[in-house]
């Protein structure tokens, strides 16, 4: 047995109804880092839900992932601030750099490329985040530097 499906048997007993889903889904989540298909199907199973209702959970709300993050998470702001000062051409360097548009993650699961509505920042505008670390008065020519402070040579995923 691999081991998503062996946290599902783990988790999966504390759970019974129909109503369970949200935190169930929660709680793999947590555990996982996303919700592979094989455990949306065991979830279906488990609580007797459709497997197309679970999916249809998990894919409507924004705190559920479907796909595996990267180890860096990097997320450009777009809240009002950051997109006067720049944000969109902050983006557009950090695709080029990347490979990646945003809302994907590298192949090797080394970068996830997102966007934030608003990170705080906004008297550091633009801001990016990189996992947990916020980089203020960032520019296109800056963006560099976040691969530098993670040792990327060339920033390339």
């Amino acid at each position: 047995m691999d081991e998503e499906l062996a946290i599902c048997k783990k988790v999966l007993p504390f759970y019974s109804t129909r109503h369970h889903l949200i935190p169930v889904l929660q709680e793999l989540q947590s555990k996982i880092g996303y919700l592979p298909e094989k455990v949306i199907v065991e979830v279906s199973r488990h609580l007797r839900v459709p497997a197309s209702d679970v999916y249809a959970v998990a894919s409507f709300y924004d705190q559920f992932r479907l796909q595996p993050l990267g180890r860096k998470r990097i997320a450009v702001c777009r809240g009002t601030a950051c997109h006067v000062r720049g944000a969109p051409q902050i983006l557009k360097r950090i695709e080029a750099m990347t490979n990646l548009k945003e809302g994907e993650t590298s192949p090797d699961l080394e970068y996830t490329l997102e966007t934030v509505g608003c990170i705080g920042c906004c008297a550091l505008a633009p801001c990016v985040r990189v996992n947990k670390e916020v980089f203020g008065e960032m520019s296109p020519e800056r963006v560099a530097e976040l691969f530098d402070v993670f040792g990327e040579e060339d920033g390339n995923a």
